[in-house]
């Protein structure tokens, strides 16, 4: 029979398994929480490292795309190209990195949106480079500047992304700590655990120490390839620790003003040695009101190196509290000069591009009017020599006169109309916002003689009030209406109907990739003779004609002018037509709803 003493000794030793169980068990939990914690540091620095990257790959591929666009060499499309498809790895491997469902899911769905919004920014600027067309340098200016706020919005994606993480990385230190906290009470239950148990937490200990190891061997890498960011992305960072108030400066930002790294203590007073004299008063003033507000907005100042060479810097800072409550403001210094000097050659080419065009305009004008000139002597003498010799002219003589002034009368019409399709190529492009059922009267008034000659009926809906170019719009009705009256079948009146509407650009083919999510749609449908739908795009040609000189007037300018005039509004014009039946030109004009 069990002594008492036997007994207690089982129940302890069972007791004591249990705890030592529970102790294990416990033990085992808090190791393996520990290890998560870590993990998620680790893929905490490796987003954070991919996000960086990111930024790097895109700086890449903006200077590829600004080499090609200044150079037209495709040499600077190979850093493009890689430099996308990094990006596309760099997103891959975000996708593996962030946890589904996660507050990061959404906003790397807005990065991406944005980053492809950049691309695309980027392949359009890339159509426009080769033309050397004013209107279209300008649309190149504006997907320049439009790039540039994509570009600000993929920084605020990223900074947002990379705030978020920090956030959660402050939460998993503070769980961390507060698990580390229990340690003691741990290893001291351990103590008492049998061999079995102490060689089992070994084995967890030394895992957990790989583990530590490959972290830090990932945050050298980092480390690393942040330096070596820098140097390729000319930028560089710095700290400044508010209540020490000291500097520390990345190697680069030395290698920015012409110095090797650390080869100067970071002191504000040793870095003003190589600010620009006329950029120092300006520069300090920003730099104490940083000292004060604790914020530092983008400033931009000038650098001496040694050599005399002069580089234009940029800085940025924002403030930043570590887990112990300590204030850091970290800062960005970025080498602008490349920038810099490739804004003033577009400026320098857009001023030879204004010249050139304002020379060929101002030669366009008085070689047509130098030609009026003699035209005018050619058709005076004709009519003289019709009127005063009609009776000494042979019947041949007065076909050949005939002709020669119906060939006068075309030519007068040409130069005419080259002029009007000079006026609306080079004219000024000031929006005002008008009413467009005005304009269209003022068109309609303009050709009445052809109107009641035709006996033409013009069926119009309401007109909104848009921003427009006048003039251009009224000579655009013009054009349209005299092309529905020229081509209107022989005996049959001209019914022309003009509708509008509005229309979402994702709804419609032709306009789906416009930046602008609304279009007015304006129709011209006639009951004409119509064209072939092959010629739909030839017509706005210049100078082509799908008839004859001796079957209809005209000189092929009038629908290039029509074409001209929409894409001065940065629209498109469409032609449809069916033979004997008629034809329609719709027109899309871009507006902010």
């Amino acid at each position: 029979m069990p002594t008492p003493s036997s007994r207690y000794l089982r129940t302890a030793f069972v007791v004591g398994l249990f705890v030592i169980l529970c102790i294990g068990g416990f033990t085992y939990k808090h190791i393996s929480e520990l290890s998560q914690t870590s993990k998620v540091v680790k893929d905490n620095y490796s987003l954070r490292s991919e996000l960086e990257l990111i930024i790097s790959n895109l700086k890449d591929a903006e200077i590829g795309h600004r080499g090609f666009l200044l150079t037209h060499d495709s040499l600077f499309l190979n850093p493009y190209k890689e430099s996308l498809q990094k990006i596309t790895n760099n997103l891959s491997k975000l996708d593996t990195l962030i946890v589904p469902k996660g507050e990061q899911v959404e906003k790397l769905k807005e990065l991406k949106g944005d980053i492809a919004q950049r691309f695309k920014n980027f392949d359009k600027s890339f159509s426009l480079a080769n033309d050397d067309d004013t209107l279209l340098t300008q649309d190149l200016l504006f997907l320049l500047h439009e790039g540039e706020i994509r570009m600000d919005r993929i920084r605020a994606d990223i900074n947002e992304m990379l705030d978020l993480e920090q956030r959660l990385l402050t939460h998993n230190q503070e769980i961390n700590e507060e698990k580390i906290g229990l340690t003691p009470l741990l290893f001291y239950g351990l103590l008492i655990v049998t061999l079995v148990i102490l060689l089992l937490a070994y084995v967890k200990m030394t895992t957990d120490l790989k583990a530590l190891k490959e972290s830090n061997t990932e945050l050298e890498i980092f480390e690393k390839l942040t330096k070596q960011s820098e140097i390729v992305s000319n930028t560089s960072t710095w700290v400044w620790y508010i209540e020490e108030n000291i500097f520390e400066f990345s190697d680069n930002l030395y290698r920015l003003v012409g110095e090797e790294p650390q080869s100067f203590e970071p002191t504000l007073e040793n870095f003003y040695k190589y600010v620009h004299e006329e950029d120092i008063n300006n520069l300090g003033q920003q730099v104490n009101m940083m000292m004060r507000e604790e914020e530092l907005p983008f400033t931009s100042f000038r650098v001496v190196h040694k050599d005399g060479t002069i580089r234009y810097l940029k800085a940025y800072s924002k403030l930043m509290d570590d887990t112990e409550g300590d204030k850091k403001m970290f800062g960005v210094t970025i080498d602008t000069t490349n920038d810099v000097e490739n804004y003033r050659i577009i400026e320098q080419r857009n001023q030879e591009l204004e010249r050139t065009n304002k020379e060929l305009s101002a030669f366009n004008y008085v070689a047509s009017h130098d030609l009026q000139e003699p035209l005018r002597k050619i058709q005076t003498f004709m009519s003289r020599l019709e009127t005063k010799e009609k009776d000494h002219i042979s019947e041949s003589g007065q076909l050949y006169i005939q002709r020669m002034k119906s060939a006068s009368a075309r030519m007068r019409m040409l130069i005419e109309d080259l002029l009007q399709y000079s006026r609306t190529n080079t004219s000024e492009k000031e929006y005002v916002k008008t009413n467009i059922n005005m304009l269209l009267e003022h068109a309609k008034t303009e050709l009445l003689d052809s109107i009641e000659e035709k006996q033409a009926k013009i069926i119009c809906d309401g007109l909104p009030t848009m921003e427009v170019i006048s003039f251009q719009i009224q000579q655009l009705f013009i054009n349209l209406i005299s092309n529905s009256l020229k081509y209107s079948k022989e005996g049959v009146p001209p019914i022309i109907e003009i509708t509008h509407e509005e229309v979402r650009s994702r709804d419609v083919d032709e306009i789906n990739k416009s930046l602008y999510k609304f279009h007015h749609k304006i129709t011209f449908k006639d009951n004409g003779i119509g064209f072939e739908q092959i010629y739909a795009e030839k017509i706005f040609l210049l100078f082509n004609r799908l008839h004859g000189k001796s079957e209809y007037s005209g000189t092929g300018i009038g629908l290039a002018i029509c074409k001209k005039i929409v894409e001065n509004h940065k629209g498109i014009i469409i032609a449809d037509g069916k033979p004997n039946v008629g034809a329609t030109f719709t027109i899309y004009l871009p507006f902010l709803k």
